[in-house]
C-alpha cells in the first residue's frame, strides 16, 4: 500500500472502507460464509473450503496452498472448531495476500510518473480518475494524460474526470499516445505538478503490435523524465477470474509491471483470484475497486481483504 499514506486501523476512514470492501466481497464471501456453522473439523468440511476457493477462482495451486497451510495451523494450534477454522483460514489467506502488499511514495521524484495499462473494458479511465481523486485527497497535485489517443471516447472521458477532480488534462485528438505523454511530463515539470497518471490505449496482451505501441510508450516516458515511469502499473477486470492472471503474466512480461489495480469486485464472485495472482505472478496489487463511487477504489491491505472475505 502507499507507506506514507497509511491510516489508523481505528480510524473512521479507515472502518469504513472495511465495510464498503466487505460488501464489495460479498459475492466471493457467499461461497465460503456458510460452511463454518457446524460443530466438527472433518474432511466433508475441507472438502467443501476446497470447492468454495476453486469456485472463487483462486486456482487449485493457491487452494492446495492455502488448504495444506491450514491443517498444518489446524495440527500446531489444536483447533477444533469450525469458528475457530474461519478464523485460522483468515490468518492463512492474509499470509498468502502479504506479497501482493508494497510502499509507494509517489514523492520520491517530482513529477512521479505512473503509466497505467490494461485491456478495453477492464475499467483502466476511470481507475485513472479514482486514482487521481485518492492522490489529491493526500495533498499531491496531479496532472492527467491522454494516451489513449485510438478512442475519441476515452480522450473525453479523462477530460471529464480531470474537471471532475480539479486537476489538469493533456490530450489531443488523434496523434500519437507516446508524444501526447511527453507533452504532459514536460507540462508537469514546468507547472510543479508532483504525479502524472499516463492512461494509454486499452489493449489485449495478445496484439503483439500494439503491445510494441505500450514499449515505445514507456521508452519514450524514459527519455522525458529521468528514471520515468516510475511505476507501470495494468488495470484488472476481476470479472476475468484466472484470465486476469494471464493478463498480469502477459503485461508483466512486456512491460516489467511494478502493480496492479484490480476493479469491478463488487459485481463478481471471483474475488478469490488475488490468490491466484499471489500464487502464480506476485505483482503488487496496489489498489482494488468495490464499486462505482469515486472513493470505492482503495489501496490494497493483504488483511482488511482476508478479514472482508471471511467476517
Amino acid at each position: 500500500m502507499f507507506g506514507f499514506l497509511k491510516k489508523s486501523k481505528d480510524s473512521p476512514e479507515s472502518a469504513s472502507w472495511l465495510s464498503r470492501l466487505k460488501d464489495g466481497l460479498k459475492k466471493t464471501r457467499s461461497s465460503l460464509g456458510g460452511l463454518f456453522g457446524g460443530t466438527k473439523i472433518d474432511e466433508a468440511l475441507y472438502e467443501d473450503l476446497e470447492a468454495a476457493l476453486l469456485q472463487a477462482d483462486a486456482g487449485v495451486e493457491a487452494t492446495n496452498a492455502l488448504l495444506a497451510a491450514l491443517r498444518m495451523r489446524v495440527k500446531r494450534e489444536k483447533i477444533e472448531t469450525p469458528a475457530e477454522l474461519r478464523h485460522a483460514l483468515a490468518a492463512e489467506i492474509s499470509g498468502q495476500l502479504a506479497p501482493l502488499e508494497r510502499d509507494i511514495d509517489p514523492r520520491a521524484a517530482k513529477p512521479f510518473v505512473i503509466m497505467i495499462a490494461g485491456v478495453n473494458g477492464a475499467g483502466k479511465t476511470t481507475s485513472i480518475g479514482k486514482i487521481a481523486k485518492f492522490l489529491r485527497s493526500e495533498g499531491l497535485s496531479v496532472l492527467l494524460a491522454a494516451g489513449d489517443t485510438f478512442r475519441a471516447a476515452a480522450r473525453e472521458q479523462l477530460v471529464a474526470w480531470g474537471e471532475r477532480n480539479g486537476v489538469p488534462v493533456i490530450a489531443q485528438e488523434g496523434g500519437d499516445a507516446a508524444a501526447v505523454i511527453f507533452d504532459a511530463i514536460q507540462a508537469a515539470r514546468a507547472r510543479g505538478i508532483d504525479v502524472v497518471l499516463a492512461d494509454t490505449a486499452g489493449r489485449l496482451p495478445t496484439q503483439l503490435h500494439l503491445m510494441e505501441e505500450l514499449k515505445k510508450v514507456k521508452r519514450v516516458i524514459a527519455k522525458a523524465q529521468e528514471g520515468a515511469p516510475h511505476e507501470v502499473w495494468v488495470v484488472l477486470d476481476a470479472n476475468t477470474g484466472q484470465n486476469a492472471v494471464n493478463q498480469v503474466k502477459a503485461f508483466d512480461d512486456a512491460l516489467g509491471l511494478s502493480g496492479l489495480i484490480l476493479t469491478k469486485l463488487d459485481g463478481t464472485a471471483k474475488g478469490g483470484v488475488v490468490a491466484a495472482i499471489a500464487k502464480n505472478r506476485p505483482v503488487p496489487l496496489v489498489f482494488i475497486g468495490v464499486g462505482e463511487g469515486i472513493d470505492d477504489l482503495r489501496p490494497f491491505s493483504a488483511a482488511d481483504f482476508a478479514r472482508a472475505l471471511l467476517d
